[in-house]
């Protein structure tokens, strides 16, 4: 009977360790102290970020694209997941939260609540945006339109629906280490921060292990299948991605190919975010892509 209770203490110390090694992180306000919002810059990393091509209604056009009612669905194989409303609404929305809410959400993935987000919300991209650029995304953010839809909740069976699982996903796969290191000119810095960071494309373009991870090395943004289960994302890398730098720019300023067709899809919402960044931006990604090693 003693080895059955010491046993059983054992296990709940190991649970409580456990729980407290994946507990949700997050950082005081002090993180953000002394930096003066630019609404401005916001509408650029918004842009960037995709915030409106996921959060805005199911079939929005133009500037109801802007209204951030989310709605959309995303399944994948651990379920459904739906977008949730981050429109200014301070019930239904996030118009009540400060800039530390929304970098404990994009840098942490941790609600204001202190639960962990899924990591639906590409945070492990989003790790990467420096304080600055969260503080003028909120103020962007903070101009644009309030809306009442309450969110709707994700369809997700157990164990997936377990969120104190998602700890334990962030210390194996959430960290700011860059898969392009070395020494980068500024071209290829700012290419990797829209590429690796704001703009997640590893989120589609990255084939995952069993659990979610991205993988990286050989893998990195070699393509992958398209987690709802029809068709697939492009390989980026050479020799598959031949593009030129000029194409790749011309390609994310007006989505027209070499070959002369369009974007299509969600691809063509990314192409939509990308014409409003600046000129030299769409030339860093260009850059970062062709920087690519050789996938094997």
């Amino acid at each position: 009977m003693r080895w059955i209770i010491r046993l059983a203490v054992l296990a709940v110390i190991v649970v409580a360790a456990g729980l407290w090694l994946t507990r949700p992180q997050s950082d005081a306000p002090d993180v953000l102290a002394g930096l003066t919002p630019d609404p401005v810059h916001g509408e650029t990393v918004f842009a960037a970020a995709g915030c409106a091509s996921c959060h805005m209604a199911p079939e929005a056009e133009d500037d109801a694209k802007l209204v951030l009612a989310g709605g959309q669905s995303f399944p994948s194989p651990f379920g459904t997941f739906k977008a949730p409303n981050i429109s200014t609404d301070p019930e239904a929305g996030i118009g009540d939260w400060a800039a530390i809410d929304l970098w404990n959400a994009l840098h942490h993935g941790t609600s204001p609540e202190g639960q962990h987000y899924y990591p639906v919300l590409p945070y492990g991209a989003y790790i990467h945006m420096e304080p600055q650029d969260v503080v003028d995304l909120h103020a962007y953010m903070q101009t644009l339109p309030a809306d009442p839809t309450p969110s709707q909740a994700h369809e997700v069976a157990f164990p997936y629906n377990l969120r104190a699982g998602v700890g334990a996903w962030k210390m194996l796969f959430h960290d700011e280490e860059w898969v392009m290191d070395g020494d980068l000119s500024p071209e290829l810095v700012r290419g990797r921060m829209l590429v690796e960071g704001m703009g997640h494309c590893a989120e589609c373009h990255t084939p995952r292990n069993a659990l979610g991870g991205l993988e990286t090395g050989a893998a990195w943004l070699s393509g992958a299948p398209n987690p709802a289960g029809r068709g697939s994302f492009p390989d980026l890398t050479p020799p598959e991605m031949s593009w030129s730098e000029d194409e790749l720019v011309e390609y994310f300023t007006s989505g027209f190919t070499p070959e002369f067709d369009t974007a299509g899809g969600h691809m063509a919402l990314v192409v939509e975010n990308l014409a409003t960044l600046p000129e030299d931006d769409r030339a860093a990604i260009a850059a970062y892509i062709k920087a690519l090693p050789i996938s094997e």
